[in-house]
């Protein structure tokens, strides 16, 4: 009589090319779940340590006072887009990347040249058709602190001291470059440019 056919008892055996293939499965599965509680380990370390910054490797380590608030943005439905009917922005092109550190505004001045920006480490530039030169600087005090860096978050510890040029206008008739400094304030220099001189600390 043939055995009888239960529940538990297979209908076929494996071939030996069959069970070596369902063991490399099973240990690749172990492997990769292996893989992703580590990934998982490394990730909460570094949350953890970006979060209690115990070595002060932040940017930021140097402003206790410093507050992050949420900010909530409108529903992308609510964005008109009849503003840019022909697409130009999608259009566009990017100038002088990588060529400035955080330039924050731009102005012409009234004889159309230019532009003229603000960076991280406290000058205002010019782009004279060829190469950027300085032009005018808000803090007397341009030491070594000041030097370029190779990233805009390097300065941060140093702005206090270096400045940060945030807005830039130029008066037409006399061709003096008001600048609004977030350490120095409302400041004015000259047509031909160098260190700028106070108009006012507050408003």
């Amino acid at each position: 009589l043939p055995p009888s056919r239960g529940l538990l008892q297979p209908t076929h055996s494996l071939t030996p090319t069959q069970f070596s293939l369902s063991l490399r499965l099973f240990f690749l599965s172990l492997s990769l779940m292996e893989a992703g509680t580590v990934a998982a380990v490394v990730l909460l370390g570094l949350a953890l340590y970006c979060g209690f910054d115990p070595f002060h490797h932040s940017a930021i380590h140097g402003f206790p006072d410093f507050v992050s608030h949420k900010v909530d943005l409108p529903d992308w439905s609510s964005i008109p887009t009849d503003k840019d009917p022909l697409n130009l922005l999608q259009r566009s092109e990017i100038k002088f990347a990588g060529q400035v550190q955080g330039p924050e505004s731009i102005a012409f001045d009234p004889l159309g040249r230019g532009p003229y920006t603000g960076v991280a480490d406290g000058r205002i530039l010019f782009w004279n058709g060829e190469n950027w030169t300085d032009f005018a600087y808000t803090s007397a005090n341009r030491s070594g602190l000041c030097d370029p860096q190779p990233s805009p978050l390097s300065y941060l510890k140093n702005e206090h001291i270096c400045g940060r040029p945030l807005g830039l206008r130029f008066h037409k008739k006399t061709g003096d470059l008001y600048i609004a400094d977030a350490y120095f304030g409302l400041m004015k220099v000259g047509p031909e440019g160098g260190l700028a001189t106070s108009l006012t600390t507050e408003a």
